[in-house]
């Protein structure tokens, strides 16, 4: 038998918070909750095997004569490793994975703002999904911008809260931000009068030295966090993300979510990562030291003014004019950032990914170079 332990969420915040048609669905039932063994004869699937099969993977498939088969539905060995490595006390019923962390931020809204009515609240500058989210599940958006050290301005968001807001989103590290939002920061907002869900995107959260939020979440049922294996784990490419939360929560994203939605290829190679973390401390270790180069060197050019903080794989500077421009003509020099200076307290900044030490110096290179062009 495939199916992993039910949660009721007829209890709890999720009963609280969750739309009623919500609570009120019956998932759809797949193949394989059932049975996952035997002669497989249950799923109208081809039982003459795949047409095509991965010729770039790390290691030959075991299971290249299973890709007929539907993948498993609960991903129940990569929770298992992932609360493995995270540790925290959660278990396999604290995790939801999903298509990268963006389908639990859709989940998320879909689940719990009834659209027309319920609204979200961010904090900008951060990262853009949350509005298009929220526009697409026709949510409205209450916005309290970051201080302009891009720390949380809690107050004034606890006030502007109201009962339609049922989702607080916290990037933290933050993009464009680079900032970690201190964990006495994120309890401060769970422990207050907010009766919502506090979202905190933890992205980044393994270049930074603050800690986990999911060390809250089985004190704050209010808490939820967004994690995914593209940034550290460097596997943008298989979209695997997770949310972390109270079973209540998780039982309702698996309720909600497609039946098959990680397929067996992604989740073969998020299994392998997870079993080799060794490697993934080795990769950080390299970012980490890169950074420290990058933003030495950044903060010894004149026309830079400020270099952010980072407590992430980037860093957010701001030069004193020409940020745009000297952003187009590096990329059309073949060295591609993120002009960042149309977002709130991002004036004449450019966000720079840390890359490969070659990689780096071209980039310092090419942006001494530009600048100076520019100036004549």
């Amino acid at each position: 038998m495939a199916e992993e332990k039910k949660s009721d969420p007829s209890t709890g915040i999720a009963h609280l918070l969750a739309r009623k048609n919500i609570l009120e669905l019956s998932p759809y039932r797949c193949a394989r909750d059932d049975y996952s063994e035997g002669v497989l004869l249950d799923a109208n699937e081809n039982a003459y095997g795949p047409t095509s099969l991965p010729t770039n993977s790390l290691d030959p498939y075991d299971n290249h004569n299973t890709l007929e088969r539907y993948p498993d539905p609960y991903q129940t060995p990569m929770k298992e490793l992932f609360c493995k490595y995270r540790g925290c006390g959660i278990t396999p019923a604290h995790v939801f994975v999903g298509v990268g962390s963006d389908e639990a931020i859709d989940l998320l809204m879909r689940i719990f703002c009834q659209p027309a009515q319920d609204k979200i609240l961010t904090t900008p500058p951060t990262y853009g999904m949350y509005k298009v989210c929220a526009k697409v599940n026709d949510v409205g958006i209450i916005t309290v911008p970051l201080e302009k050290d891009f720390s949380l301005r809690v107050p004034e968001m606890l006030a502007a809260v109201t009962p339609e807001v049922k989702l607080l989103f916290i990037c933290s590290p933050g993009n464009p931000t680079a900032k970690a939002i201190p964990l006495s920061v994120i309890e401060a907002v769970a422990k207050s009068q907010y009766k919502g869900l506090v979202v905190v995107d933890e992205a980044y959260v393994d270049f930074s030295t603050e800690g986990s939020a999911i060390s809250l979440v089985n004190q704050y049922p209010n808490i939820v966090v967004l994690q995914t294996l593209s940034k550290a784990f460097g596997l943008a490419g298989i979209r695997c993300g997770f949310c972390i939360g109270g079973p209540d929560v998780i039982q309702l994203m698996n309720n909600v979510k497609a039946p098959y939605n990680v397929n067996a290829l992604t989740s073969e190679v998020a299994i392998n990562a997870l079993q080799k973390t060794n490697v993934l401390q080795d990769n950080i270790a390299k970012v980490l030291a890169q950074r420290k180069v990058v933003m030495e060197k950044l903060n010894n050019l004149d026309f830079v003014t400020e270099v952010f903080p980072s407590d992430s794989n980037f860093v957010l500077f701001r030069m004193k004019e020409k940020a745009l421009e000297c952003y187009k003509q590096m990329a059309d020099g073949g060295v591609v950032t993120r002009y960042r200076g149309t977002e709130i307290h991002c004036e004449n900044c450019i966000r720079v990914t840390i890359g490969t030490e070659e990689e780096n110096n071209k980039f310092l290179a090419l942006l001494e170079t530009t600048f100076k062009a520019l100036q004549g």
